[in-house]
């Protein structure tokens, strides 16, 4: 892929700024020899806290600039879910910040605007989304408790 085509061209100038700075955080450097690019987000992430909540800030910046810009609700609500997801498992050590250099929420909320603002894509409310996650958080506590309390039985086995 050309350079060109990592950093979309708005003609817009509010978009094109949130364009350069999502290119920043996700994709500005590449490792010499390879085609593997990452921005500074994953190298925020190597301090603890406040580089997540500066990488979280920032996006969470982006986002709520393009809801202003006439993002429709479902687009919002698949943007948020790109950077909380980044925020939560980019805060495990070690994890979050192998999962900070391929999983890249500023450039795939540049992509879905992209979707919603050139080919009419992620139009609506975003209601069954919210849904859907709602449950599934859900069932993941449920199973979490679950495996909490089994711990919690099994160690008192052992006593």
């Amino acid at each position: 892929m050309k350079e060109e085509q990592l950093k979309p061209q708005y003609q817009h100038p509010e978009l094109r700024w949130i364009a350069r700075i999502s290119y920043l955080m996700d994709n500005q450097f590449r490792f010499p020899g390879t085609k593997f690019r990452f921005g500074i987000d994953p190298l925020l992430n190597l301090f603890p806290f406040a580089g997540d909540m500066a990488g979280f800030l920032i996006s969470g910046g982006l986002l709520l600039t393009m809801a202003r810009k006439g993002a429709s609700n479902k687009l919002v609500v698949l943007m948020s879910l790109n950077i909380l997801l980044d925020a939560t498992i980019g805060a495990i050590p070690i994890i979050g910040q192998i999962f900070d250099f391929y999983f890249k929420a500023n450039a795939r909320n540049m992509k879905l605007m992209q979707e919603h603002y050139m080919e009419n894509k992620h139009q609506g409310s975003g209601k069954n989304i919210v849904i859907w996650v709602s449950i599934v958080l859900l069932i993941l506590l449920a199973a979490l408790i679950y495996g909490i309390w089994k711990l919690v039985a099994w160690l008192g086995s052992m006593m």
